[in-house]
């Protein structure tokens, strides 16, 4: 019993990043391509660096002519290939890479990632305009559009710091398009990129401009300390 254990774990085990058995179908790859590829894997990994057609055809269910086509035009399409090695006497022999199929894999999860990012993106756009809309109480005029659009793609700012804008422009109670681009100015001008930097910056003012007294209110609306963008 012990020997048997002992056989089975002399038989090792591989390492396959499990994103191949995700994606092997967006590869164009069909199942027994799959199986054909990691029994390479797992005879280079054993040391076997180019089984033959034989050797791989006796661990699956396909004949050897089949096994060899397979092998063809897994080649052909840039999944392994076919390298020259040479020992320390000169001799020159062959063996197989799997690094085109990794390349591809690489390939696959930036697309993926792409794709991912552009989707959280575009949602995070979609937020921003709701956001102002509701903070204005209306639709937002084709002006008001371009203006976000521009602060987004021509400035780079990004949404969550639009959004900060946005909140200093209502404590400040002065909610329109000009003074929100000018406190975005001067974040950019001080370098301010992250929602933490911006709630430090606003801080600061509001506690100078408290220090200073607060703000008279003819209407007769609880005072609210803040910092006259436009004035700068």
């Amino acid at each position: 019993m012990k020997s048997t254990i002992y056989a089975w774990l002399q038989e090792g085990n591989i390492s396959i990043p499990s994103l191949l058995f995700s994606e092997y179908r967006n590869l164009n790859l069909n199942e027994t391509e799959l199986v054909l590829l990691l029994n390479i894997i797992t005879f280079i990994e054993k040391g076997n660096e180019f089984p033959t057609p034989e050797e791989l055809s006796s661990r699956m269910t396909i004949s050897i002519s089949d096994c060899n086509e397979m092998l063809r035009r897994l080649i052909q399409r840039g999944f392994i290939e076919i390298i020259d090695q040479y020992s320390s006497e000169g001799i020159r022999f062959e063996n197989y890479s799997v690094k085109p199929l990794w390349e591809k894999l690489i390939d696959q999860f930036m697309k993926n990632s792409k794709v991912s990012k552009e989707v959280e993106k575009k949602s995070e756009e979609t937020d921003l305009y709701t956001c102002f809309e509701k903070e204005f109480g209306r639709p937002l005029s084709p002006f008001e559009c371009e203006s976000l659009g521009m602060w987004m793609d021509d400035d780079h700012h990004d949404p969550i710091i639009i959004k900060a804008a946005l909140r200093e422009a209502v404590m400040s109670g002065k909610l329109n398009f000009r003074y929100i681009d000018r406190i975005l100015f001067e974040w950019k001008k001080n370098g301010i990129k992250t929602i933490e930097q911006a709630k430090n910056h606003g801080r600061k003012f509001r506690q100078k401009q408290t220090a200073k007294g607060p703000v008279k209110d003819e209407s007769h609306q609880p005072a609210v300390p803040f910092y006259n963008w436009l004035e700068q």
